[in-house]
Parts: C-alpha cells; structure tokens; sequence
C-alpha cells in the first residue's frame, strides 16, 4: 500500500468541506466565536429519542441482563418523569449518580438529561465523606446510589434525596419507581416531560480526577458533549482517506460490539464510549469490575469489536496474551486507549497480539468533554509516541510561561479553545479564572508539535521537577524506565529539596521474581538521559502504583510515602 495518499491538512480539508461528514460552520457561544459541527445533535434527549430507530437490537449487555434500545428508551424515559413528577426536578436542577457499571446507569443519566437536568456522574470509588462533599457542592436534588454507595453515605450529610438501585425494596427504589431491568420493554410508550433544550443549555458537572488536588466541577453543555460525539469518529475517517478509501464506508451489515471495563462516570466511559453507542446503535458489555480472564470470555462470548481501555489494562492484556494472539481475538479490530501517557510500543504490542486489529489513542480532559486530539492506524504506528493532531473543531496554542508562542518545536503549555471546551467550574470562580484566559483553556500539559501537527504530551505542568533550573519532562523519565526488561509500569516525581528546590524520584515496580535492582536502572538511565535527569530516589516495588478509578498514577500518594519514609 502507498502509504499516505494524502496529507494530514488535505484530509481535514476533504472531511470539513460543505456537505462533507465533518463539515464546520462559525458560531458564537458565550462571546467567542468557535467552529461547530454542522451534523452534530442539538441535544442528549434528541440522542436518545433517536436511538429509538435501532428497535429490538440489544444495546447493553451486563452479566445475564440484555437490553434493548427500546427498553432504554421506555426506562429513561420514565426516570425523567419519576424526577419531574415525585421529586419536582426542574430544568437546571442537579441529579447525580454514585454506582457500578449498571444498565441503570445510563437509563438515569439519560432520563435526568432528557428533562433538562443537569446530571452529576459522581466517582463511585470515592469514601462516603468525598461522596457526600461532592454532592453537596453540585446542590445535587436527587443522589441515585447503589447499596455499596447508600452504605458509605451513612451518616453523612448530603442533603439530597437518596434513590437505590439493586438494593432490596422501598419506595425510593428504583426498581419500585421504574422497574427491574426484565420489565423495561413493557413500561409505558410514554416520553419524560419535554423542556425546550438547547444546544448550549448546560448537561452536566463532572468532578475532575484530582490527582494533583481537590476535585473541581466541570460544568460542560449539551453541545461539548455532542462535539465530542462527532469527535469520536475522525480518527478513523482520516484513516481512511490517508489510506486512499472513502468516508463514510458503505453501511455496516452487523452491529458493532464495544467492551467498556471503564467506569461509566469517568469522561472516557460517558462522552467516548456510551454515548457514541446510543447514537450509532453499538451494542455496549458493560465489566462490573477489570478482570482479564473475564474479560477474554467476554470477547469471544460477544464477538467484540472495539476495546475502550486506558493503557495500564491494555499493557495487561499484552503481558497476558501471546505473540500472534488467540483465535477467540479474531473479531477485536480496534483497540483504543487514553486518560494517561502511554508507552510508546503499546501500539506495536497491540498488533502483535490482535492480529487485524488496529491501535487508537485518544487524548484530551474533563474539561474537554473527552477528545482534543486522536491518533490511530498507520499513522499511530509511524508515530507511537503522539496523541495525534487535534479534532477538526479545535483551536491550539502552545505557549511559553507568559502566554507567547513557544517557538516551533519547543515545548509549552497547550491551550485549548472549541465548543467542547467546559464552561467554568461550578460555584468556583476562582478556579475557573485560573484555567480559562479569553475562552481558552489551559490545560497544564507541556506538549510539543512537529511540522505536520502531530502533539507529543511530555509532562504534567504542576508535576514537572525542576531541578536547580533544569526542567525535568516526568514523562521522558517514565518512557526510558519502561524501556528496560521486566520493568511493569513506573511513575516518576519531584521531591523537595533544600540545595537544588526539587530532585527527582521515580517509583518503580517490576515483575515478581525480577532481579532488579536501583543501581541498574540507573546504570540504564545514564546511558539514555542527561546526569540531571536521573533519579535520585527510586524505590523498587513489587505490587501495582495507586491509581484513581480513570487510571491515572496518583503521584502524590507515592511522592508522600516517599517522604515519610525518608523521615
């Protein structure tokens, strides 16, 4: 194959052109004026009216339990009038959730955001006393919790009207209220009540990750999230004419099957994974929990498709699975993965292992409404260490620590401006303020360009050491661990330092029985990376790096441990 028939800019140009599947017209919302998606819904309830079109064709897939489309819609749809009509939800009132992977998951998101609510998807993960302070910041009217969650929340203060999932009877259950998920198909042919909404109407408050402090509210609207709908499928789309094919292909002649074992509530599993199956009529297996072994059975039980996953699970999988795969893999022909830097031979892997499928990466943020930018196929692979080049609808900047240009091919801080861009943090101005400079966002990572766009992320803003002067890229560091045998995963920080501010340190774990030692990683390092980028601590492990429920290394718990046990 003559690969590539076109240019990066000639691609975007044919897909973004009047009429095209991608095409873009100006618009200006909230004083700035930004490109949207011509194609793109107006709303989630249109979302969900729309999925009506699929009928009998089974859209989630949770342990035994299989629903339709149609029961979707008849469950969600009877949520939103429980909520209007029992609970007095209003348009702008706040429902948040707090559970597993459950079908009732979607139906309750989709049928508080169908009535004009904004809807609160909390960390399920979370201690009861986050949860309950998490709640009470978004004001949130109605909680809908599963028994694990209704069980930390005890005794705490919330201040919001409790609804149950699978978690025995009472009238604020809700299988009193709605019904078991076997009984969906046979609610009543009834809407929720219709609000009028707008695309710019506000649909939700995701709190972001707090990896580097305390969690924020991201208030995003109706049209971030639907951008990012539209988002999804680019990669693909220029796959597809940089290989010399057509967009859109020729209609599918079966249902696409998508295995999500992410948590529902994080950006990825809603904006990038549910909500794209709603609106293309995917069937989505919902994991109550990550288990590779169940997680093969479910491939093969399936016959999935598509991988949603963040690198560390896929980083699992290629330790599990041998060269040239299994013949229960044959059906996988994406494997997609973001929310954290992954390596740079997670691709390579992926094709060694799933042999016809292709690797994707996705990057962007909470505040983001998931995707900046994608990379996928062919041009992953030439590429393994970028996250591709940002969505049509997306403006960059890389700048220097005064917001000017950062000359071409040095790195600065990217900063982000679209429709998909968040609104502000709910009741924190302050924050806000911080993060958002003229309808730009500020996204704290340093990332550099090359000259066909493609942006490789080198570091976390606040995470990266300086060390007597010298930046210290954290990511760079990690890359070059990774790079030596039996090393598994590797997080790499700064620590306080009186002579030189900070110094650097990594944490590193590596396979049971692996005789690795500190002195020959840094015996590697020294012949990868300048003397000052070499840690000073590293601390050998044998058990996983702490991570929050989007798979991100929770660096401060490793930087704190670190210090106290220096102490």
């Amino acid at each position: 194959m003559n690969w590539p028939v076109c240019s990066i800019e000639e691609a975007r140009s044919s897909l973004t052109a009047p009429g095209a599947p991608f095409e873009m017209r100006e618009e200006t919302i909230a004083g700035q004026t930004v490109r949207i998606y011509v194609n793109a819904p107006a709303h989630m309830r249109q979302v969900l009216d729309d999925s009506r079109r699929f009928g009998d064709a089974e859209f989630l897939v949770y342990e035994g339990e299989r629903i339709t489309f149609e029961a979707h819609w008849r469950a969600a749809s009877a949520f939103g009038r429980v909520l209007a009509d029992r609970f007095g939800v209003a348009k702008g009132d706040r429902v948040a959730i707090a559970m597993r992977n459950f079908p009732e998951w979607s139906a309750c998101a989709f049928g508080a955001m169908a009535i004009g609510a904004i809807f609160v998807p909390l960390n399920a993960w979370e201690t009861g006393e986050n949860l309950a302070r998490m709640i009470r910041k978004s004001g949130a009217k109605v909680t809908v919790v599963d028994g694990e969650r209704r069980e930390r929340l005890g005794g705490k203060i919330h201040e919001s009207a409790l609804v149950t999932v699978r978690d025995g009877a009472g009238e604020n259950a809700f299988e009193t209220l709605v019904g078991t998920t076997d009984r969906w198909l046979a609610l009543p042919d009834r809407s929720a009540p219709d609000r009028e909404l707008a695309p710019d109407d506000p649909a939700t408050v995701s709190f972001t990750s707090g990896t580097t402090g305390e969690a924020k509210g991201v208030l995003g609207t109706h049209r971030a999230a639907l951008t990012n709908l539209v988002n999804t499928q680019y990669r693909a789309a220029r796959a597809a004419l940089r290989r010399g094919e057509t967009w859109p292909p020729p209609a599918a002649t079966m249902q696409q099957v998508v295995l999500l074992p992410l948590p529902l509530f994080h950006v990825t599993g809603m904006h990038s994974a549910l909500v794209p199956a709603l609106a293309r009529g995917n069937r989505l297996v919902l994991m109550y929990r990550w288990d590779i072994e169940r997680a093969l059975d479910l491939i093969e039980r399936e016959g999935v498709h598509i991988l949603i996953l963040v690198p560390t699970l896929v980083v699992q999988l290629l330790e599990r699975l041998p060269h040239g795969g299994t013949p229960e893999l044959k059906t996988v022909h994406t494997v997609t993965y973001g929310g954290s830097p992954a390596p740079a031979g997670l691709a390579a892997g992926v094709q060694s292992r799933f042999p016809g499928a292709v690797p994707a990466q996705g990057y962007g943020a909470t505040e983001t409404s998931s995707l900046v930018a994608s990379n996928s196929h062919e041009d992953l692979l030439a590429r393994p260490g970028s996250v591709g080049t940002a969505v049509p609808c997306c403006d960059i900047r890389i700048v220097d620590d005064n917001g000017d240009p950062a000359p071409p091919g040095e790195p600065g801080e990217l900063w982000v401006r679209g429709p998909q861009v968040f609104r502000g943090y709910w009741n924190n101005e302050r924050a806000a303020r911080a993060v958002l400079h003229d309808g730009w966002y500020c996204t704290g990572d340093i990332v550099t360009a090359d000259e066909e766009g493609f942006l490789y992320v080198k570091d976390r803003k606040k995470d990266m050491v300086i060390r007597g002067g010298e930046n210290v890229y954290c990511a760079e560091v990690e890359e070059a661990i990774g790079r030596l045998p039996h090393v598994v995963e590797c997080a790499v920080f700064g620590l306080p330092d009186r002579v030189m501010g900070e110094t650097v340190a990594a944490a590193v774990t590596v396979r049971a029985g692996a005789p690795v030692t500190e002195a020959e990683v840094r015996e590697h390092l020294a012949t990868c990376l300048p003397a000052f980028k070499v840690p000073e601590r590293i601390q050998i492990r044998r058990r996983p790096l702490p991570r929050n429920a989007a798979g991100k290394v929770i660096k401060r718990e490793l930087r704190t441990a670190m210090l106290s046990a220096a102490e």
